[in-house]
């Protein structure tokens, strides 16, 4: 009885082995599998720049309408280090290098948001315009402090 049960696996390990190699052979024999077509990059001809200058360092982000980022830079990132970070001459570097990241993308127009008070924001909104964007608004949107933090409560003598 043993044997006769150990005879029919086998058959049906031979069978299953014959089905397997069958699927494969027709797999073989189909068409390669279809590969994926790249996907383009997308077309925005119209932008956001927020561009914010402190007193230690510059940044500029470039997005789409809807805020997401096509491109970013900081002045730190293109190799200045210490108190030049915040010179007008990074800014315009970091403008360059930004402006070369997101030409891929079409981009023609923007509006530009300026945010700080550091010495590279009319040396970074002049190389955007001189890097071929045009620009539709400049707005600064610095936050100002309206009544500042609570005061210290008067000291007792």
């Amino acid at each position: 009885m043993a044997e006769a049960d150990k005879k029919n696996d086998i058959a049906k390990a031979e069978e299953v082995t014959e089905k397997v190699a069958d699927v494969v052979a027709e797999a073989a024999t189909e068409t390669p599998a279809v590969k994926k077509a790249k996907k383009g990059k997308r077309q925005v001809s119209r932008g956001r720049a927020v561009i914010r200058c402190s007193y230690n360092n510059t940044t500029v982000n470039i997005a789409d309408p809807q805020g997401n980022v096509l491109g970013w830079a900081t002045s730190g990132l293109m190799g200045f280090k210490g108190a030049k970070k915040a010179t007008p001459y990074a800014a315009t570097q970091v403008v360059a290098s930004v402006s070369e990241k997101v030409k891929k993308y079409g981009l023609k127009e923007l509006e530009v948001f300026v945010r700080g008070v550091g010495s590279g924001r009319e040396a970074s909104v002049r190389a955007l315009a001189n890097n071929g964007f045009d620009l539709i608004s400049i707005k600064d949107i610095t936050p100002i402090p309206h009544n500042g933090c609570r005061a210290k409560k008067p000291r007792r003598v």
